[in-house]
């Protein structure tokens, strides 16, 4: 029985450390450009550097997005970019299009490539035409049950790896195939640029009745029709092993530090638990519930995994994300009066109750009882984001240690 890889996405640097403290085995980035997260925030080529240069470090594995479908005008971009990767030296590549999959295969053979999930991979024969031009991994298409894996994972080489997302946000779309962002703003889901016009509201238009919008929704909001909710496994980590699922992937390559620790820090203790003994992860089951449940979600679906899934992984009566714990900081250095510093957030004050969040898996309760900005000075709140205040706490926190209050909403 092989253990899964935990992968993590980072959108920054800094959530790249917090990925890497907080228990990945790997962390997934994008660079500049030829990505599909066009509104994150992305690594320049130096925070690149300095992300791999941590990550390994610390014995973690760094996977580089190229996973754009190119167009005849991005090729001499893409092959540029090919070029400054490979002097950067990540572990591996993702990329879907074929295009580039031979460029990557020319330019840097050096390099692992793992083939995208936006290559539709539903198939063994797929998956054994990809590794015969070279790739090391495959990204399964969301739409696989788990038994369709298990098939799969019997019938390719050992040496070829099964890449399965198991928690974060689903597309209404075929594996992210969607033109409905292009289609109403221009701006192309498949070059990284989606405005995920799934999350809009939607009225129904009877052709006999041009300009008359029919309701459909449950509820004075409207109806959100596309809405899906987000996937969550942290239930079926066995069944995923069964399956033989070699990297168990996280969505959010857009999302906070606060959301990557609390989900790298839960499903690194259901794996390591799992792997101890079952009873131990089942015994713990109610702790990692408690923990997904404080990172921003959806509510929760296990997708496809078990079959073409009901109704019920719609939201049909809001698009809106639950949100109990509202993200700090992360605790940059602790100085010499044993203050905690760091780059602020969202707003808090001296006397909140807030709590500090560990890698080991401890949330410790605390009260701010002083903070102090770089001059020095003594403040009572820190209402702007991104400002660098020192906290006086009532139990000490480390470096790295990430600082979350309870949502008042």
């Amino acid at each position: 029985m092989k253990k899964p890889e935990l992968l993590i996405p980072a959108s920054s640097l800094e959530v790249l450390k917090t990925a890497v403290i907080f228990g990945a085995d790997a962390v997934y980035i994008g660079g500049d450009a030829f990505g599909l997260r066009a509104k994150a925030k992305n690594f320049s080529p130096e925070e690149m550097k300095e992300g791999i240069a941590f990550a390994h470090e610390h014995g973690v594995k760094v996977h580089v997005t190229v996973n754009i479908l190119a167009h005849n005008y991005d090729l001499d971009g893409v092959e540029k970019y090919l070029h400054e990767l490979k002097e950067l030296k990540p572990d591996a590549l993702i990329i879907a299009d074929p295009g580039i999959f031979m460029k990557a295969r020319r330019i840097c053979p050096e390099i692992d490539i793992h083939v995208s999930t936006q290559a539709n991979n539903t198939n063994y024969e797929t998956y054994n035409f990809w590794h015969q031009l070279g790739a090391k991994r495959v990204v399964a298409a969301r739409e696989l049950s788990l038994n369709e894996i298990k098939e799969i994972t019997s019938k390719i080489p050992d040496d070829l790896e099964m890449e399965c997302f198991i928690h974060g946000a689903m597309c209404i779309s075929y594996s992210g195939r969607c033109l409905l962002s292009n289609y109403f703003t221009g701006r192309d889901a498949n070059k990284g640029a989606c405005t995920h016009p799934c999350r809009w509201k939607y009225a129904v238009v009877e052709e006999q009745r041009p300009g008359e919008y029919l309701p459909v929704y449950e509820n004075d909001r409207g109806t959100y029709i596309f809405n899906s909710k987000d996937l969550c496994m942290i239930d079926h980590i066995p069944e995923l092993v069964d399956a033989g699922v070699d990297s168990c992937k996280i969505e959010g390559r857009m999302k906070t530090a606060l959301y990557v620790a609390t989900v790298a820090r839960t499903y690194r203790k259901a794996i390591d638990d799992y792997f101890e003994s079952e009873e131990k992860y089942r015994e713990n089951m109610s702790w990692y519930k408690d923990q997904i449940s404080r990172c921003t979600y959806r509510q929760f679906t296990t997708g496809f995994y078990f079959g073409k899934p009901s109704e019920e992984t719609q939201i049909y009566d809001n698009n809106t994300y639950v949100n109990e714990y509202i993200y700090l900081g992360i605790v940059g250095e602790i100085d010499n009066r044993g203050y905690a510093k760091i780059e602020q957030r969202n707003k808090f004050c001296v006397g909140d109750h807030i709590e500090i969040m560990k890698p080991d898996g401890t949330d410790v309760q605390v009260t701010v009882k002083a903070m102090y900005n770089e001059e020095g000075e003594s403040v009572e709140s820190c209402p702007h984001s991104k400002q660098i205040i020192y906290v006086e706490l009532s139990e000490p926190a480390e470096k790295y240690d990430i600082l979350r209050i309870e949502s008042k909403e």
